[in-house]
């Protein structure tokens, strides 16, 4: 400990690192870094680190550790904490990888063998209050014994990782009716499950908490049955409550020892700044390799946004601002992505970091080395580079808006809206936020009784209102259909109708974001809208289109790819049945029924199309029978039948999906037609799900990577045509992934069409199909809901 007295009281805050951990690790989903391990409740512990670092502003920041083993707790009592199931095996890597997370941030740690993390800062505390003002970080209420006045508060989490409260003596007695010495009654008399603490069987929270109000805690309850046996009786606590108190003095007594926090372990605080040893530099390469991406920004605030404003740097020079919408940027960030597709949409961090360099400048050079190295050099010169200009352009022109028509949709949807609430309140009987999912499930589940036997959670112990689990309830009370109407009403309003006349420049026109990088697959994203995904399966989703124009004396015209990712893999797997349908020109579907349900195609029911269809699609997106049954709406046995059939009848097709399957676990990766990579570091995890869910996305990646490849091409080789013939009179304004929209002169609609069409047709050859048409649609008119087949 350092010698010396205090002038002025600085900020100590201590870590309960395993109380973090374990709030993350049950708060936030499964994430994974670069090489598969699992890393969400190190994710958790990150960003409260962030979090507290620029809330609470600490001077000093040391972390408490359990050590493997038994504790003085279990000498005592050998069933201490023997209720809680073994720890999973994913968590104990999370708390040895947090270790790396601690050194980044600069941040010591203490442990000592047969003592807890809480005694570890029960003794620093004690220690140190005098001369700091002490903040505990945890999760645990334990540590609310330790609050002394505001010189030591504890700053937990009330729920999840985000909603945290500081407690000082006052709040302590605000929120459990007793001050924070009495932690130790309480659970001497309520007992602990978590922990295995036996406290006084029959006696619960409430009771425990009134017999702290009258008597001050254990010693005082029993001072006063010492003074007079029927004491409690008398000061009016019930007779069977003073029974069980009498007959288990012993164990409310060795209960609150085994609760009381030790402030005699065996370790001392070293007083090293945060401001001298948090290297800003040490944590971003570290989240960088986790795989943190959205916290890398955050740590940057750590440096301009606290009362410390000496970091460390790893170079005394800061980079100047950097235009994000220079073409270097661009470039740099399209290099970035194609060697990393899971970093979407590239921020400067992200490209520097991958570069390995210190400015923006030094970037291109080392990416582009990258890309040869891993043979997309190809991918980047013909396909991602070539399509920066024409992305460019596209935003730029973007598409006209009739916001009358919007302004009138927004007027019949709130219309609609209304009445559906109104219908909802009554079958509720009160009326209430049915956008909060609290109060929706205090309605559904507490008041309604709606809960199904296979609920799901969310990760606070509630039962989900997610759309999923809603539409199981759908037939058990009328009430739900009026709620996922609601829903859709809401979101339509909420991110389209509402939302995009505040966009629109001054012509009217939307210039919404179209991203090359945006995801993973390599196909096109759009935001600010997200125009890509304008719900249209439903009548009121599709009238959104309408707003979709085109100028006076234009029109509107769009060239759509017809199955492409089924004609992409007949043509990648070569199966010579699929190639057979699509070279004669059959019904896809309609054949795949054919030939599953052993029928003629004369014969094939709209039914056993529909269930077709399903199959087709789903197959290729990895779809198990699970998840083929409850798409197909039948049991587990059929849906195994058609699964297999499928496969025995397209058996090259099943050949070509396994090898995908063998060969992206093998190496890691997958790749398109063109080479495009994408890495699934989901593969390598330890846990099953997670390597199942990659195992689903790496069968369709070359499929859909393919597809985005080719529409890329098509866009560039379509703009190149316009640029060149029809400057002024056509341009590209929207992609919608398989689909192209142009804004075009009414009169130039027939001439322009069929050359478009021509070059999306053919940036396959037909030997690469192996003879397989790539076939695409033309329709045209005044609006995008209003387009009719040329």
């Amino acid at each position: 400990m350092r010698s010396g007295t205090k002038t002025s009281r600085e900020t100590l805050v201590l870590l309960d690192t395993h109380a973090i951990i374990h709030r993350a690790y049950h708060a936030l989903p499964p994430l994974t870094d670069t090489t598969g391990a699992p890393v969400g409740a190190v994710y958790g512990l990150s960003a409260m680190l962030i979090r507290l670092i620029k809330e609470l502003k600490p001077d000093y920041l040391v972390a408490a550790y359990d050590l493997p083993g038994p504790t003085h707790r279990h000498e005592a009592y050998k069933e201490y904490k023997a209720t809680r199931k073994k720890i999973d095996d994913d968590l104990v890597l999370q708390i040895e990888r947090s270790r790396d997370v601690l050194a980044a941030f600069g941040i010591p740690i203490l442990e000592a063998p047969g003592f807890e993390a809480d005694d570890i800062i029960g003794t620093i505390a004690t220690k140190e209050k005098k001369d700091y003002n002490i903040i505990i970080a945890s999760g645990d209420m334990d540590t609310l014994q330790l609050v002394d006045d505001t010189r030591v508060r504890v700053y937990t989490l009330k729920k999840g990782i985000n909603d945290t409260v500081i407690y000082d003596e006052a709040k302590v007695v605000e929120r459990y009716g007793f001050p924070p010495h009495a932690v130790i009654d309480y659970k001497g008399l309520a007992g602990d499950s978590s922990d295995n603490i036996i406290g006084i069987p029959g006696i619960g929270e409430k009771t425990a908490t009134e017999l702290i109000q009258k008597y001050g805690g254990v010693s005082g309850i029993y001072a006063a049955l010492k003074k007079n046996k029927n004491a409690l009786v008398e000061g009016g606590i019930k007779p069977r409550v003073q029974k069980l108190v009498v007959d288990h003095e012993d164990e409310a007594e060795f209960s609150k020892v085994l609760a009381t926090i030790r402030v005699d372990a065996p370790v001392e605080f070293a007083a090293h700044k945060v401001s001298d040893v948090l290297n800003i530099d040490s944590v971003k390469t570290l989240f960088h390799e986790l795989g943190f991406r959205s916290l890398v920004a955050r740590v940057d605030e750590l440096s301009g946004g606290t009362a410390h404003k000496k970091v460390a740097q790893s170079s005394d020079e800061v980079p100047a601002p950097t235009r994000t919408d220079s073409q270097l940027f661009k470039r740099c960030a399209v290099m970035t992505w194609l060697l990393n597709s899971s970093v979407q949409n590239p921020g400067l961090d992200d490209i520097l970091a991958r570069a390995k360099v210190k400015t923006l400048e030094e970037a291109e050079r080392p990416l582009m080395h990258q890309l040869t190295q891993e043979h997309l050099d190809s991918v980047y010169k013909n396909i991602e580079e070539p399509l920066i200009p024409v992305v460019d352009a596209m935003i730029a022109r973007g598409v006209l808006i009739d916001t009358g028509y919007l302004a009138g949709l927004s007027k019949e949807y709130h219309k609609a809206i209304n009445a559906v609430a109104k219908k909802i309140y009554k079958y509720a009987g009160e009326e209430f936020n049915i956008n909060s999912p609290k109060q929706l499930g205090d309605i559904l589940f507490a008041k309604l009784g709606l809960a199904g036997a296979r609920q799901k959670k969310t990760a606070g112990g509630q039962l989900s209102t997610k759309e999923s689990e809603l539409i199981k309830l759908e037939d058990a009370h009328p009430i739900i259909p009026l709620i996922l109407e609601h829903r859709e009403l809401a979101k339509l309003l909420g991110t389209y109708i509402d939302a995009i006349p505040p966009l629109v420049d001054a012509a009217h026109r939307l210039h919404s974001t179209f991203s090359q990088t945006g995801s993973a697959t390599g196909r096109m994203s759009s935001r600010d809208p997200g125009i890509q995904n304008i719900p249209t399966q439903t009548e009121r989703g599709a009238r959104i289109r309408g707003a979709f124009v085109a100028p006076r004396g234009s029109a509107l015209l769009s060239l759509d790819y017809s199955q492409i990712e089924l004609r992409l893999a007949a043509i990648l797997s070569g199966d010579e049945k699929l190639t057979d349908i699509f070279v004669r020109g059959l019904d896809v579907h309609t054949a795949v029924a054919a030939q599953v349900f052993n029928v003629p195609p004369e014969k094939v029911s709209k039914e056993e199309r529909r269930r077709a269809k399903v199959i087709n699609f789903g197959i290729l997106y990895g779809m198990g029978v699970n998840a083929l049954k409850d798409n197909l709406g039948t049991d587990r046995a059929e849906a195994q039948d058609f699964y297999n059939k499928y496969f025995e009848t397209f058996s090259t097709l099943a050949q070509y999906l396994e090898k995908t399957r063998q060969t992206a676990t093998r190496l890691g990766y997958t790749t398109t037609f063109y080479g495009r990579k994408r890495y699934f570091p989901e593969l390598k995890s330890p846990l099953p799900f997670i390597r199942a869910s990659g195992e689903r996305m790496a069968i369709n990646a070359p499929i859909q990577g393919t597809q985005a490849d080719i529409i890329k091409i098509a866009m560039v080789r379509a703009h190149a045509l316009i640029e060149k013939e029809y400057a002024s009179h056509a341009s590209l304004i929207m992609q919608i992934h398989d689909e192209l929209m142009f804004e075009i002169k009414k009169e130039l609609v027939a001439e322009l069409a069929p050359k478009i069409k021509k070059i999306m047709e053919s940036v396959l050859t037909r030997a690469e199909t192996n003879g397989i048409p790539i076939t695409v649609s033309t329709n045209a008119g005044q609006s995008w809901d209003d387009l009719k087949a040329l």
